[in-house]
Formats: C-alpha cells, structure tokens, sequence
C-alpha cells in the first residue's frame, strides 16, 4: 500500500497560481519542449537549466514539493540501478577499483546525467497532471490534435479515452487501497514476505478487481 500512496500520477491538486490558470495547451507543449531537449542536451549544464526551470515552475504552482517528488520515489530503484551500471560498465579513466570493480570517470559523469534525466522527466511530467485537471489536460490534448484532421486521427475520440483514464487512475488506487485493507483486515499478508508466501492471498485480491472493474 505505501507504493499506491507514492503514486502521483493522475492526481490533480486544485491551487489559484499562474501555472494552474495557463492554458493547458501551453503546459502539454512546455512538457514536450522539455522531454524532447532532455534528450537533445548532452551536458550537465543544460540539464541544470532545465531542472532549475522545472524546480521555479513547482514553486510557482503552489503546490506542496512532497506531492511532486512523491513520483519518484516508484522508480528510484530503477534510477539508481542505473547510475550503478553506468559506473561499472562504462570505459574510461579508473578513479576507483574494489577488485575486479573499477568505477570510471566517464561512466560516473554518463551514469549522473541519464539519472538527472530521468529525475527531470518524471518531475515534469508529475507537475503537469497535479496542475492540471484531468478534464483541462484532455481538451487541450483534443485542440492539439484537432490540426491533424486532415491524417484522419480521431482528436475527439483520443481526448475522450485520455478523460476516462486520467479520471480513473485516482478512484482506481483508492479503491485498491481500500480491498487490500479490507484483505489484511482478514488476516491476509500483503506487505511482507516474498512474492511466493503472498501468492495465496492474490486471488482473493484479483476476485474484488474483476468486481470493481465490472
């Protein structure tokens, strides 16, 4: 249950401040501007541009900072994972060797700027649904696409599947939230364990998803 608490995505956290009166057409824009540069800029002076950016546009919405790093915390593993491959995989200038491990300066500068990357993106992409209402993020999704008519892509029909998902992904997890109490409740194990001794208590579990979803 502390990982469906960790997840920010698709929550929307109402405040009076700039960010949240923009258009959401500029916010979807201003998201893809910087996911596409994070991916241009290749050194850590751009990336610290861009974070700082990022870091005045959290200030500037008002919205509390634990609600926006909250996002990171499901794929810290996958972040640090990361930064440690690059440090021992990658070629270059030993700076340290613990036996056959060697940490090279090249795979430590690589390893800290593919983390700053991922660090950004998802702070990015976290901001832009706590300050944007679902309802908001999908009409501008709608008129953005609403240029490309002409190739045949269904804008209203997209729109309305980005309406339902992002809507739901918060009642979703409440909702989980609430059958996995109901299940520890019953004396069922949920937290601890390996996967292998808390695999009898998933039927159960599957068995109140397929109510919820019908």
């Amino acid at each position: 249950m502390r990982i469906l608490r960790n997840i920010s995505f698709g929550q929307y956290i109402p405040r009076d401040s700039l960010i949240h009166d923009l258009d959401p057409r500029i916010k979807i824009l201003s998201c893809l501007a910087i996911i596409i540069s994070l991916f241009l800029v290749t050194i850590f002076s751009g990336y610290l541009i861009l974070g700082s950016f990022v870091l005045v546009s959290i200030i500037i919405s008002k919205v509390h900072p634990k609600f926006v790093f909250r996002g990171l915390r499901p794929i810290l593993f996958i972040i640090i994972f990361t930064l440690v491959i690059h440090l021992f995989m990658t070629e270059g200038e030993v700076i340290y060797q613990l036996g056959f491990l060697k940490i090279t300066r090249e795979g430590l500068v690589k390893g800290l700027l593919i983390s700053f990357r991922l660090f950004i993106l998802i702070l990015t992409t976290s901001l832009l649904t706590l300050a944007t209402s679902p309802i908001s993020l999908t009409d501008g999704m709608e008129r953005l696409l609403s240029v490309f008519k002409f190739l045949g892509i269904p804008a209203h029909e997209i729109a309305m599947m980005m309406t339902i998902a992002l809507r739901f992904i918060p009642t979703l997890l409440e909702e989980t939230e609430k059958i996995m109490k109901a299940q520890i409740s019953r004396g069922a194990d949920l937290e601890s364990g390996n996967i292998f001794n808390r695999a009898k208590n998933y039927p159960c579990l599957l068995m109140h998803f397929d109510v919820l979803m019908s």
